[in-house]
Order: C-alpha cells, then structure tokens, then sequence
C-alpha cells in the first residue's frame, strides 16, 4: 500500500529526511516511533503530498503520490489531481481541525457532500452510521466546542472515514489529549486495525504500538534506525539509540 525509496526532504539547508526506505503493505498497521524532530510527521506528510519529496520516490497503492511518470521524468500533478488522490488517504491530525460552526454530523457529511458529490440524504445516514461506530452516536447535532477534546478527535477519525479511504495517517492523535481521553481514542484505532485498515501511524504510545502494529519503526535524525515486529524493537533492540529511546519510554 506504501511503498518509499530513498525519501529525502529539506527544509532550506536542514535535511530532515534523509533517504528513507519502508514499505507497509496492505492491511498492516505501521507505528513511527522516535525522539521529536527525528521525521516521523514529515514523513508521513510526504505520503499525502502535504509536503513535496525532495528525492526518491513515494508510492500509495501503485501511484506515485503527487507525480505522474512521463518517459524517464516525473510531473506535478495539478492541485485538482492530488487533491483527486488524496481522496483515498485519510489523514488525523494531533489537532482536531474540525469546522467550529458545524455540528458533528456536518463535519463528517461535508466532504462526501461537497467533493464526492454524495446526496445530503446518504451523507447524512452515513455520518450517524460512522458516528456510532466512534461512539459518538447521540453527539450528532454538538458543535465542536460542546466536545471534549477526545471527542473531537474521535469525530475528526470518523469525518476521515467518510472518504471511504484504503489508508489511514494518524500524526500523533492523542498528543493534545488529557490523559483521560486517549483510551477512547486509541480504542477506536484498535476497532480500525482489527477490521483490516491500513494505518501508518505516527505515536508515542507505546503500548499502542506493541499491541496493534505489524511493524515497529525507530526513526531518528531523519533516518530509519531499525524497523521490524514491535516485540524485537521494543523489548529487544538491535541498535543503542533504540534501547536508549525505550529505556526512557518503558
């Protein structure tokens, strides 16, 4: 589902990403893990085309993301056609980024309305559906201020949903919660892992991370230090700066 080679990207003259190689195939649950400022959101931004590669190549599904392959060069693709792309990937954000004069159930129906052309009727019965499968079924007419913060973020899971996406970003979704609020958020990751989403997911939740993913990810300074099953990066890594990092997060 994820393919990247050789991912590099800069930000004037500092190399944030420095030749990044994964692959997450469909279904799996991938958890970035690592130090802030190591490129774990940057990338996963570069697998949306939020932020343009500066080398290499970054593949969702088969499609080369933000680029079409003419003979030996590759073209941007127009805003209008990676905004068409983006369409498959949903993408949760640490902040909830919900529309403040919408209710609950308008957040979630305005896209399929607006970009999928979806009539009001089935994005509404649509939204209450993705609403309930949040836990957030009788929500339905609060605004976004009437919320706690893990609800909005489980609001901002389910409008992502509406797309009806084959993958699945999360940037550290529970990073602006209090720590109250971040089982039930994490649990309705868990609903999605266990129905087959493909998730690249970027955390600090460890635990999160060694129930649910099918590949642990350490990266730091812009690089992949080591990747494989949660239970051999987390409770026994190849690498120093691995076990330095768990030591700190265990």
């Amino acid at each position: 589902m994820v393919h990247a080679q050789g991912v590099r990207k800069h930000f004037g003259r500092l190399e944030v990403l420095k030749g990044i190689d994964l692959t997450v195939d469909r279904g799996q649950v991938c958890c970035l893990l690592g130090p802030s400022g190591s490129g774990k959101s940057t990338f996963l931004r570069c697998i949306n085309h939020l932020e343009k590669v500066d080398a290499g190549r970054l593949t969702v599904d088969g499609d080369l993301v933000g680029y079409r392959r003419h003979g030996d060069k590759l073209h941007e693709l127009r805003p209008r056609e990676v905004a068409a792309r983006r369409r498959d990937i949903g993408m949760v954000f640490q902040r909830f980024n919900l529309f403040p004069h919408l209710t609950a159930l308008q957040n979630i129906m305005e896209a399929p309305v607006n970009v999928a052309g979806t009539n009001r009727t089935d994005a509404r019965t649509q939204a209450q559906r993705l609403l309930d499968r949040v836990g957030l079924g009788d929500r339905a007419d609060h605004y976004p201020a009437q919320l706690s913060g893990g609800q909005q973020q489980r609001v901002a899971i389910a409008r992502a949903l509406a797309m009806e996406p084959k993958l699945m970003l999360f940037d550290e979704p529970t990073s602006a919660l209090d720590p109250e609020l971040v089982g039930d958020v994490l649990d309705v990751m868990r609903d999605l892992a266990a129905d087959g989403m493909t998730m690249v997911v970027v955390t600090h939740e460890i635990g999160f991370a060694r129930q649910v993913a099918d590949t642990a990810v350490f990266m730091d300074e812009g690089v992949i230090v080591e990747a494989g099953p949660p239970r051999q990066v987390l409770l026994d890594p190849a690498h120093e700066r691995t076990r330095a990092f768990v030591s700190k997060v265990l």
